[in-house]
């Protein structure tokens, strides 16, 4: 073996073969897996990849039907009838409440699919999960009529729905996977979408007070005071009729 600048020389079958040298390439981690760096940092995963472990549905202790493990990610089957239309439909939460943390997950949606990832919800019995709870918005932008909805596309995919659009507006096709991620730390939320920043707001202030006022929420005190009392809650995915997948759930406490 020959090194000419910087390079290896190996025969092959009285053949040169031209090698870089360099470091190896990263390893890749698992879909559903924590890699080495994740895990000194304190991540943690809520979704195995194979089970509901940890999950179950709003106001109850079981999963619906609705709901389904398929290639390795969480999927809403859709109904086709709108926001919990299934028969045994509905929304899921992660049975543990979280207070400052940092939320990452991979989703895509099926042509005209539409869902979304809650925090900070509380389960109040006779009340839907959006009484409560701010929303990350999923959603194929160009094919669900969502996104020509609200104002200034505050409907369209990681928006703070209905309430503040995501800008740049970087989502992805339907069919295709996305990566999503929430920040919330003493009231200051992040909604990132494929690596970009794309809302900021911040909770329990006059000006939060004052949009919740101006919007279709004015009024609702539950989500006024998003994350209760002890201003923690509930990570919730939306059953809202369409075929939806969620994989590599991963979450940090702040």
């Amino acid at each position: 073996m020959k090194i000419k600048n910087g390079l290896f020389l190996l025969p092959v079958l009285g053949l040169s073969l031209l090698m870089a040298c360099g470091p190896a390439a990263p390893k890749e981690t698992p879909l559903n897996a924590l890699s080495d760096t994740e895990q000194e940092e304190g991540w943690v995963l809520l979704f195995d990849g194979e089970t509901f472990n940890g999950w179950r549905g709003y106001n109850r202790e079981d999963i619906p039907s609705a709901w389904s493990i398929d290639s390795a990610a969480i999927k809403i089957n859709g109904s086709g009838a709108g926001e919990a239309g299934a028969a045994d439909g509905g929304d899921i939460i992660f049975d543990q409440k979280f207070q400052n943390f940092e939320l990452k997950f991979d989703w895509k949606v099926s042509k005209a699919g539409n869902s979304g990832v809650f925090y900070l919800a509380q389960e109040i019995e006779s009340l839907p999960i959006w009484r409560s709870s701010p929303e990350y918005q999923i959603l194929d932008n160009v094919n669900h009529v969502d996104a020509r909805l609200g104002v200034e596309n505050n409907r369209q995919s990681a928006s703070l729905y209905d309430l503040i659009p995501a800008k740049p507006q970087n989502s992805k096709p339907f069919g295709e996977w996305n990566t999503g991620r929430i920040v919330v730390f003493k009231g200051t939320v992040l909604h990132y979408q494929n690596d970009e920043l794309v809302v900021e707001y911040h909770l329990w202030t006059p000006e939060w007070e004052e949009m919740i006022a101006g919007s279709k929420f004015a009024g609702w005190e539950e989500f006024i005071n998003a994350g209760g009392a002890d201003r923690n809650g509930f990570i919730g995915l939306q059953d809202h009729g369409d075929d939806v997948w969620f994989r590599n759930i991963k979450l940090k406490e702040l």
